[in-house]
């Protein structure tokens, strides 16, 4: 039943990217209720499949980059919903549900076997740590998604690009402020668990590589008062990077941190 619900949830997706490509050729009020009952749907039917992955697992599905892709498509399909109220655009569910079939994809070429967790992974702070990763992943991903929209919407009224560029910015804080913890509270796990808390492991390093990145368009929007373009494309560009310490990492350069 798992397999099928994610199956479901990919096709919803696709239905989105469609609904909303007819969108930007003929807009309409039904196109874009349309879009969002195919979102909704998206997201009852991602939650039911990680309902039944709960069940058959008997735990939180924090055991492998399966699980955490799904978790994780959940979560930035949640804070999407709530960012398009304000915002509903064709382009940003487009490129939300591109983004999400793009993961989807990852997610079904990853091993989805039920195993139990990991002795490395038996600990109290497994919670914290993947919890505050999702969020924080999320808030990047929609920042992205967002950007996306600022650099082809250039012609929109200065007010909407502001309003754009403003949320893009609160994105960024919060997850950075997520992304702070992540750190920290895998160091503290690192060295309950391996006796150290840093050991340059690849994860570690492209964590902190994108920490710096994002900690970058936040000085340079403070100090440089980087806004607009620039900053659309940092984020864009700091998403990659965000993708890249997620599935890049343990697929290319596997190390302690390596849960596939």
């Amino acid at each position: 039943m798992e397999s099928q619900l994610l199956t479901l949830s990919f096709i919803l997706l696709v239905l989105v990217v469609a609904t909303n490509l007819a969108r930007l050729w003929h807009p309409h009020i039904f196109l874009s209720k349309i879009s969002s009952l195919l979102l909704y749907l998206a997201l009852l039917s991602l939650v039911s499949t990680l309902g039944f992955r709960i069940m058959g697992a008997n735990r939180v599905p924090f055991a492998n980059m399966y699980e955490f892709t799904i978790i994780f498509v959940c979560m930035v399909l949640l804070v999407a919903l709530f960012i398009r109220t304000s915002h509903p655009s064709p382009l940003f569910d487009l490129a939300v549900a591109l983004l999400l079939t793009v993961l989807l994809s990852v997610a079904s070429s990853l091993p989805s076997e039920l195993r139990p967790l990991m002795p490395a992974l038996q600990s109290n702070w497994l919670h914290a740590h993947v919890a505050t990763a999702v969020i924080a992943y999320a808030c990047f991903a929609l920042a992205f998604c967002l950007g996306f929209l600022y650099l082809l919407q250039a012609n929109l009224p200065a007010a909407d690009l502001m309003s754009i560029d403003e949320k893009i910015y609160k994105l960024v804080v919060l997850g950075f402020t997520l992304l702070t913890l992540v750190i920290i509270t895998g160091a503290i796990w690192a060295e309950e668990v391996w006796g150290n808390w840093w050991s340059w492991d690849p994860k570690e390093t492209w964590s902190l590589i994108t920490w710096t990145v994002y900690a970058a368009y936040l000085h340079a929007r403070r100090t440089r008062e980087w806004k607009g373009r620039k900053s659309a494309w940092l984020v864009v560009t700091g998403f990659i990077v965000v993708l890249f310490t997620l599935f890049g990492v343990s697929i290319l350069l596997p190390g302690l941190h390596s849960y596939v």
